[in-house]
């Protein structure tokens, strides 16, 4: 269960903007979507959305661009899945009431527990801290 290309885009462009805000740098869409090739309209709509529940700032005009609201250890891949897909998603109603659905409903609701306790855990300074350990050049051993 992976996420949704919405949500997985957005992360991407807070990645990008959890680079940038230690110095304080706005992002403009147009550079994230270059660097990552996400159509520019799609993310302009994710990062209203991200703005709206408090998660990023915005600035207009020609220098303007989006910053991160707070510190991106404080910001949750939680919260932003709730930002872009709404709390409580993938819930569904209850349709049957053999013992099997209702199995079948409790296993996912704990799978929905477990995932949801995952990305709580996780920040964007951690994915952040992943990305840019993959872009450190791996030690070449020869024999």
């Amino acid at each position: 269960m992976g996420f949704s290309a919405k949500t997985e885009y957005g992360l991407v462009a807070l990645i990008e903007l959890a680079a940038a805000y230690g110095s304080g740098e706005l992002l403009q869409t147009a550079e994230i979507c270059r660097r990552h090739g996400i159509p520019e309209r799609y993310l302009e709509q994710m990062l209203t959305a991200l703005r709206k529940d408090g998660l990023l700032r915005s600035i207009r005009g020609p220098r303007g661009g989006f910053a991160l609201a707070r510190d991106p250890a404080l910001i949750s891949v939680a919260d932003v899945e709730d930002a872009l897909e709404g709390a409580g998603q993938g819930e569904r109603q209850l349709e049957r009431d053999s013992p099997e659905f209702v199995v079948l409903h409790q296993l996912g609701e704990r799978v929905d527990g477990a995932r949801r306790a995952v990305l709580s855990g996780l920040s964007l300074a951690d994915l952040l801290h992943d990305s840019d350990s993959l872009r450190q050049p791996q030690p070449m051993f020869y024999i």
